[in-house]
């Protein structure tokens, strides 16, 4: 398995609606630390991502935000106004997310 071609891609369903429970959250929190660990890794993961335009969107900006907090928080430490603008980004991008999909985000 030397090509992202031969990877399986990760699929998350964000139309899951009233059908999720405690092992569809586990799946999915599992699967966003993957896609986290390729994308802090600089590799490539195969991933499709299904749902509305709007809920796709907002899981997009959610992992976005995820990350460019993470990245801000491992270059400035806790206490820079920079990690404070992300975090707020981070915590609206999250709720828009949830708001969109009825899932919980698995990171807090």
């Amino acid at each position: 398995m030397n090509d992202t071609n031969d990877l399986i891609p990760i699929k998350i369903d964000l139309t899951i609606g009233d059908s999720i429970n405690e092992s569809w959250l586990s799946m999915f929190g599992a699967n966003i630390k993957g896609i986290m660990g390729a994308m802090f890794g600089g590799t490539s993961m195969p991933v499709d991502v299904v749902g509305s335009r709007s809920q796709v969107d907002s899981f997009s900006r959610a992992l976005g935000s995820e990350k460019r907090y993470l990245e801000a928080v491992n270059k400035h430490g806790l206490n820079n106004p920079q990690v404070t603008n992300n975090k707020v980004a981070l915590d609206r991008a999250i709720r828009s997310f949830e708001s969109e999909t009825g899932i919980v985000w698995p990171f807090k």
